[in-house]
């Protein structure tokens, strides 16, 4: 039976139509809204509100209670309670009932992250996401905690709904005590008059204190769960070349080369996980974050440069080719994240499910390899996760497994290149984690630093073209023509005021590029960023930098972060930045507040180094010789490249293939011939137009 036409028409039009348009029971205000976890939650049936003025308003005017959930789109446990709770009509009710609820995407409001996790920290002794508070309509919050199973949590949310009915004067005593308690944290005074930089002895006390808590035989701390930690490697790596110190040398290769081997580590197709679960680094929570990736790119790259070690630089370029092929957008930015979870074979929500591999699966797919291939990667009990999953893990040498296994490392090499794409392209069969799209600007800022730092060590020019193009992308994208920055950049729109750590790491990588491109536009950036922060942000009575723009709405408190976490916080990059710029236009004010900065923070330093560790490398600097090297003429660029082939934490690179008004460059261009000038404190040594006699001049330990 043949159908008319205009029916078969009209079927086709409703079959794609209902495949375009999915039709959702419930709708609420995130739908309007940008970041991926914020629209992971736009059909709830929770009546979610975003983080604006609007909402804030309505929980006054309403004389409601705030119910404030914080998470992230590539947080396992959150995504487990949306599941459980939110995506329940039952509990739901209870929170449409009796609160104004808000989601927040902690990476594009770490503001507000930060308030209210000091607030459960101070309630509970520790945080995580997902993060939920209770808040008066005001915002000062009085109850707090992480992850809850659906019973706990509306039984917890029945007792503070009856209690604000029946006792609302008992709440607000505690969020009034509650609240003062989160200012009398962030309330910092500059009590050091000392004025002396901490000495080489007493650093070489800080870090004997600090190997207390290494772990020799498998690297990192002697504990799960274990982070990677960039900043604490990046200087302890520095202290070790400078001091000599081959002990300490050797526990950051161990820990550097065990992440590598770990299953924190994507062994096929690069990049890291946000950390491990266990102490070997084998088993992550699988969500891999752009932030890492950047700052591991650094520490890879330089402790190449150190070692010679294949396995760095292995890592670097299976990071960058990840970054590359999975996070970096066709306008130059770095997307987010990807997800810990994926949909498995059975169409369930699983951890790790997109890169987990099973015996069975392993063999189909590399056939009379598979025996090597499960010796090399230990697809046996020293790899297995659970049920039929294992986890890929390396455990010995290339070198030591060849001459294990009879092979050359050629051979080998071969095999793994043939390994990662079978792999690879059975991987990409598979359902994919889901993408966090938005583009941040401090994140994307430290993956700028990390393909600068590539660069600079391994001199391929591919790295420096992306890292052209990010920076383009931006200065073109998230600065604003009257000054000043965005935090975000999502479906052409950038619209949230940055954060001191968009700042200070956006500085850093500007200067990072001008060193290895000469380009004096970045330099010049920096220095304007540097201005307009000190102008907006930063708090003279205690002598750093709020958190938050004085053009930002005030929330609770005004947070001052000094602890370098996974990141390293926004007031110790800025002391360094200060201090560079300090060198490169003799700017007395700049090189001032840095070392006030760090004066006032020694103490703590002293006493905790692992959350001090970027605060240490401005105090090593400070400590012993710190190089300008400036170099002048035609080839200064080659020459740089060459300078660049050795490791020297200590120095700062300023040059010029033209004339250059920048103090350290002025009268100093020969268009005959490239001159190189190793200073200190602006005295320099006699110029020399050899990179080896330059090198010699500069003196790589500790005086």
């Amino acid at each position: 039976m043949k159908l008319p036409t205009l029916l078969i028409i009209l079927l086709l039009t409703m079959s794609c139509k209902g495949q375009i348009e999915k039709k959702h029971k419930h709708t609420n205000d995130l739908s309007k809204e940008t970041s991926p976890y914020l629209l992971q939650h736009a059909h709830n049936p929770v009546n979610w509100h975003a983080w604006n003025d609007k909402t804030l308003a309505l929980a006054k005017d309403e004389n409601k209670l705030i119910l404030i959930s914080i998470g992230y789109a590539a947080c396992h446990w959150c995504h487990v309670m949306e599941e459980e709770s939110f995506e329940n009509e039952a509990v739901a009710k209870i929170m449409n009932d009796n609160f104004i609820c808000i989601k927040v995407d902690r990476e594009e409001r770490p503001d507000v992250d930060q308030v209210y996790m000091d607030a459960v920290q101070l309630l509970n002794g520790n945080g995580g996401w997902p993060l939920n508070a209770v808040a008066l309509p005001n915002g000062k919050p009085f109850w707090g905690g992480t992850y809850f199973p659906k019973e706990n949590w509306t039984s917890i949310l029945t007792q503070i709904a009856d209690m604000w009915q029946e006792d609302p004067a008992k709440i607000e005593t505690y969020a009034a005590e509650l609240t003062e308690g989160i200012r009398s944290q962030n309330h910092i005074t500059n009590i050091n008059n000392s004025n002396t930089i901490i000495s080489k002895n007493e650093l070489a006390l800080i870090n004997k204190k600090w190997t207390a808590y290494f772990d020799p035989k498998m690297g990192g701390y002697n504990r799960a769960p274990k982070f990677p930690m960039p900043n604490n490697y990046h200087y302890l790596l520095r202290y070790a070349v400078q001091s000599e110190d081959t002990d300490l040398l050797q526990f950051v290769n161990t820990t550097l080369t065990k992440m590598a081997y770990g299953g924190i580590y994507d062994q096929i197709g690069g990049g890291f996980a946000r950390y491990s679960t266990d102490v070997k680094w084998h088993i992550p929570h699988f969500e891999k974050m752009l932030y890492d990736n950047g700052q591991l790119v650094s520490l890879y790259a330089d402790a190449y440069l150190v070692t010679k070690n294949p396995l760095y630089k292995e890592t670097v370029y299976q990071t960058l080719a990840f970054v590359s092929r999975e996070l970096t957008a066709e306008n130059g930015g770095f997307y987010a994240s990807l997800d810990a979870d994926s949909i498995n074979k059975f169409e369930k929500n699983e951890e790790g499910a997109y890169y987990v591999w099973n015996l069975s699966e392993l063999k189909q797919i590399l056939k009379d390899d598979f025996t090597l291939f499960q010796s090399y990667y230990n697809c046996n009990s020293y790899g297995h996760w659970e049920d039929d999953h294992y986890v890929l893990i390396r455990n010995e040498s290339d070198s030591v497994f060849c001459t294990n296994n009879m092979l050359s490392l050629e051979q080998l090499k071969k095999y793994k290149n043939k390994w990662h794409k079978l792999l690879l392209e059975a991987r990409n069969k598979r359902k994919r984690p889901r993408l966090d799209d938005k583009i941040l600007t401090s994140w994307n800022a430290l993956m700028l630093k990390g393909y600068i730092d590539a660069y600079r060590v391994f001199d391929d020019a591919n790295f420096l073209q992306i890292a052209l193009k990010n920076a383009n992308f931006l200065m073109t994208n998230v600065l604003r023509e009257e000054g000043g920055a965005n935090r975000n950049f999502k479906n052409n729109k950038s619209n949230i005021n940055a954060y001191l750590e968009d700042y200070a790491t956006l500085i850093d990588a500007f200067i990072a590029l001008y060193e290895v491109s000469l380009e004096e536009k970045y330099l010049v950036k920096a220095q304007q960023l540097t201005d307009y922060i000190l102008l907006h942000f930063y708090e003279p009575s205690s002598g750093y930098f709020f958190f938050t723009s004085d053009q930002d709405p005030a929330l609770v408190t005004r947070k001052i972060d000094l602890v370098d976490n996974v990141m390293p916080s926004g007031n110790s990059i800025m002391a360094q930045n200060l201090f560079k710029l300090g060198h490169y236009y003799a700017n007395n004010n700049y090189s001032g507040t840095s070392k006030e900065m760090l004066y006032a923070v020694l103490d703590k330093a002293i006493q905790y180094p692992p959350s001090y560790s970027n605060w240490l490398q401005l105090a090593a600097d400070m400590s012993s010789d710190y190089y300008e090297v400036a170099v002048s003429g035609p080839t200064a660029l080659a020459r740089i490249k060459e300078i660049n082939q050795v490791y020297i934490p200590n120095k700062l690179i300023v040059g010029s293939t033209t004339a250059s008004d920048l103090p350290l460059l002025q009268n100093r261009f020969d268009q005959q011939q490239t001159n190189i000038y190793i200073c200190v404190n602006k005295s320099c040594k006699l110029p020399t137009d050899s990179v080896i006699t330059a090198l010699e001049q500069i003196k790589t330990t500790f005086n």
